[in-house]
């Protein structure tokens, strides 16, 4: 199940970590994830989760995400898994985090979650980016740091990823034509927001409700429009009412934030096009008609 080199490289760390008489129990698949591969490893000194892919195919996935996960749990906000490990063997790179139990979700939580959501997006910074380039699921997200975010979202993440589907031929001459126009409507339509450290891929997948708390997962980190997280998590189903009540409650969101939800989804919904194909570009055109 668990490649040879990893396997080793998880014990050589369990035994420095823990002590020579610690070892790998068990192992158990974890499904969920559509590009990674995950287990659950139960030791001698409990459970952890571990993914890991190709090192060559990804480079740099977990380097990234483990930066991630600390920076968004040095915020203490919301709960982010510890990272316990990261490493590159010949072949793989892998992450292991602790293992945090899910529970069934309740009112009072969704609004904890609102509350902590409202305060991680507090977090600011001088530029709308990130230091460093990370992924969103399997695809380079750049973060090229800029003072205005209708300049970063168009150059970093609107425009190279309609590109790329355009010349996938997922999308033709007259969707391009539109797309530019939405564009330069951009500045019209978008309210003025300082730089929020955001999640980057908060769909509902990307959210549990642990032991520990309301807690997020595989982010794809930068400093960005804070609606690009609340429309993300209106886009494959939604939270709670109540999820939303106590976000505004914390950190009010400018009036009319929810006409502004479909172009907000604008960029997950060109990731999804470029990973999946032409099943999800007829929402994108729905997205050029609404706003052109």
């Amino acid at each position: 199940m668990l490649p040879g080199q990893i396997k080793a490289s998880v014990n050589s760390w369990l035994k420095s970590t823990f002590g020579a008489n610690t070892g790998i129990l068990s192992m158990h698949p974890v499904g969920g994830g559509s590009i990674n591969q995950a287990v659950q490893l139960k030791t001698t000194r409990g459970a952890f989760f571990l993914k890991y892919n190709s090192r060559s195919k990804y480079p740099d996935m977990f380097i990234t995400e483990k930066k991630g996960l600390e920076q968004l749990g040095a915020t203490q906000t919301l709960v982010v898994p510890k990272v316990e490990d990261q490493q590159e063997t010949s072949d793989y790179s892998y992450l292991v985090l602790e293992w945090l139990e899910h529970m069934a979700p309740y009112t009072s939580l969704w609004e904890e979650a609102g509350q902590k959501l409202a305060l991680l997006h507090q977090n600011s910074d001088s530029a709308f980016g990130l230091g460093y380039n990370n992924y969103i699921g399997s695809l380079n997200q750049t973060n090229t740091r800029m003072p205005e975010w209708i300049d970063f979202v168009v150059s970093t993440r609107l425009e190279p990823l309609m590109k790329q589907a355009f010349d996938e031929k997922l999308f033709n001459r007259t969707d391009f034509a539109a797309f530019e126009k939405l564009c330069s409507r951009l500045s019209q339509l978008l309210p003025l927001e300082k730089p929020s450290l955001l999640h980057g891929d908060l769909w509902n997948g990307n959210f549990i409700t642990s032991s520990a708390g309301p807690c997020l997962i595989d982010p794809a980190i930068y400093y960005g429009h804070r609606e690009m997280d609340i429309a993300m998590t209106k886009l494959f189903g939604g939270f709670p009412p109540a999820f939303y009540e106590a976000y505004n409650d914390t950190f009010p969101l400018e009036p009319d934030w929810q006409q502004r939800i479909e172009l907000n989804q604008l960029y997950p919904l060109l990731v999804h096009v470029n990973l999946f194909g032409s099943g999800y570009a007829g929402s994108v055109r729905s997205v050029f008609k609404s706003y052109t």
